[in-house]
């Protein structure tokens, strides 16, 4: 049964970063992967969430935003988290030197912060996150994208500690 986009208010950054720790808790596991676009304006949270399920998951050090490196890559276990900013690029074809769908697959997780300006060159989600601004505070949207999107969205759903963040449970 697919499972519909769940919409959750993000009050503070804190809530944001619970967001990140929901979202490892529920990934589906090394032996699916999967991928997440995570979409929104500048500062609307995509790093700070994206640091967050990668922390949770195990990446030690400091997680930045990979502006300038393009694609940075943390191994936990049998897993490697990759994580890739688009933001600076011009064409579909910039996005295509990278290779991205070479680390995708089972035991990959790939997090992409402004997927849309890769064009067809980025790996298809399984997961998507839009973050916007809703005043002072943020507002998060995940639609999946997939099979592996839906089951990982399910268990996000019943996940109790986003329970008081979630506008749309039933």
């Amino acid at each position: 049964m697919p499972q519909g986009p769940l919409g959750i208010d993000l009050p503070d950054s804190a809530a944001t970063e619970g967001l990140g720790v929901a979202l490892a808790r529920a990934f589906p596991g090394a032996a699916v992967g999967a991928v997440v676009h995570l979409r929104g304006d500048l500062g609307s949270g995509k790093t700070t969430c994206a640091r967050s399920l990668l922390h949770a998951l195990g990446v030690t050090g400091i997680v930045r935003s990979p502006t300038y490196t393009l694609v940075d890559t943390y191994s936990v276990a049998d897993l490697t988290c990759v994580h890739v900013d688009l933001y600076r690029l011009q064409s579909s074809s910039e996005v295509e030197e990278l290779g991205l769908r070479d680390l995708t697959g089972p035991n990959y997780l790939m997090l992409v912060e402004w997927p849309e300006k890769g064009g067809l060159a980025v790996p298809p989600a399984d997961l998507k996150l839009q973050l916007q601004y809703a005043g002072e505070a943020r507002r998060a949207l995940l639609v999946a994208a997939s099979p592996t999107g839906s089951s990982w969205l399910a268990k996000l759903a019943i996940d109790t500690s986003l329970r008081v963040y979630v506008s749309n449970l039933t």
